[in-house]
C-alpha cells in the first residue's frame, strides 16, 4: 500500500504517470466515469480548505465514487481529545482512501503509520502540500509542453508557504530548472531548501527582492499570498501582506508567453485586471488540480481503466 505525504514518495516516473493518466482522463472523461464505482473517499480536513477539498470531492464523485468527511476540527472528535492516530484508525473502517489536511506538520506521516488505507496529504502546516505540486505539474506541462529547461519565479511568501517547499521539491529532479527567489528577507525560503535542494544538487538558483528586476527573464511566475494564519505577530502580517502585487505595470518587461500560476486563495497579490490576460494561468490550474486528483486516487487504489 502506497501512500503520499511528500512530493519525493513519488519517483519520475510514478509523477510522469500520473501527469499522463490526467491527460488521458482530460482527453477521454467518459472512459472513467464509473471507474470508482463502489469506492468511497474520506475528506478530513482539520483546517479550513476551499479548492482542495472540494476538487477532492469533485475527483472522487466523477470517477463514479462516493464522499465522506468533515470539512472543520470543530465538527469531528478532535475536538473531545481524539489522537490523530485514532481517527485515522476509524476512518480507514469506513474508507478506502482518505484525504487529510491539518495545521500540524507531520500529522499526515502519523497518520499514514497506522492507517488501513492509503493516506494523501492534503496539507500539513507550512510543510508539504503534494497534490498541489501534481497541480502545478500537470499546469506546466500543458502551459509549456514540458516539465525542463524553463525559468520559474516564485514570489511572496516563501517561508510558510509548503506549495512552494513541494514544487521546490519536485522540480528539483527535472532538467534545466532555474529558480529566481523573489520575497522580503522575512519571508525567505527557508535554510533546509536551500542547503539540502538547491546547493545539494547544485542547482541554479537566485534570491532578489524585486519582481520587476526579473521580471524579463521568467517562463513562469508562480505568486504566493502572504499567510495570515501562519504569523504570530499581526504587526508583522500587516507590514508585509502588500510586498508585491502582480497587475499590467508590472508584466510590461514580461515575455508574451509567460504563465502566471498561483495556487490560490488570492488575495490581492494578483490584480484582477490580469484575470482575462491569456497568460493567468490560475484558473486554468484550479481546474487541473480535479483532473490530477482523479488520476492520484486511481493510481493509490490501484484501479486499471
Amino acid at each position: 500500500m502506497k501512500h503520499l505525504i511528500d512530493p519525493t514518495d513519488l519517483s519520475v516516473e510514478e509523477i510522469d504517470g500520473i501527469l499522463n493518466l490526467a491527460l488521458d482522463i482530460i482527453s477521454n472523461h467518459d472512459k472513467y466515469k464509473e471507474a470508482c464505482k463502489g469506492k468511497k473517499l474520506a475528506t478530513l480536513f482539520f483546517e479550513p480548505s476551499t479548492r482542495t477539498r472540494l476538487s477532492f470531492e469533485a475527483a472522487m464523485m466523477e470517477l463514479g465514487g462516493n464522499v465522506l468527511g468533515f470539512s472543520s476540527a470543530d465538527s469531528s472528535s478532535a475536538t473531545k481529545g481524539e489522537s490523530v492516530g485514532d481517527t485515522i484508525r476509524v476512518v480507514g473502517c469506513y474508507a478506502d482512501i482518505i484525504a487529510m489536511r491539518h495545521p500540524k506538520e507531520g500529522a499526515p506521516m502519523l497518520g499514514s503509520m497506522v492507517s488501513p488505507v492509503p493516506i494523501i496529504n492534503a496539507g500539513d502546516g507550512g510543510h508539504n502540500h503534494p497534490t498541489q505540486t501534481l497541480t502545478d505539474l500537470l499546469t506546466i506541462k500543458r502551459e509549456k509542453g514540458d516539465l525542463n529547461n524553463f525559468t520559474i519565479g516564485l514570489c511572496g511568501d516563501l517561508k510558510f508557504g509548503r506549495t512552494v517547499h513541494s514544487l521546490i521539491k519536485a522540480l528539483s529532479r527535472y532538467e534545466g530548472i532555474k529558480f529566481i527567489l523573489i520575497s522580503p528577507k522575512e519571508l525567505k525560503v527557508p535554510d533546509y531548501i536551500i542547503t539540502e535542494v538547491f546547493e545539494k544538487n547544485n542547482i541554479d538558483y537566485r534570491e532578489v527582492t524585486t519582481m520587476e528586476e526579473v521580471m524579463p527573464e521568467l517562463d513562469i511566475i508562480y505568486m504566493t499570498r502572504v499567510q495570515k494564519e501562519r504569523f504570530f505577530n499581526e504587526a508583522d502580517y500587516v507590514r508585509l501582506k502588500d510586498t508585491y502585487i502582480l497587475d499590467k505595470s508590472k508584466l510590461k518587461n514580461a515575455k508574451e508567453t509567460l504563465s502566471i500560476m498561483h495556487p490560490l486563495p488570492r488575495v490581492n497579490e494578483i490584480s484582477t485586471e490580469l484575470d482575462d490576460d491569456p497568460r493567468a494561468a490560475y484558473f486554468r490550474q484550479a481546474l487541473n488540480g480535479k483532473y490530477v486528483r482523479m488520476a492520484l486516487i486511481l493510481t493509490l487504489l490501484g484501479v486499471n481503466v
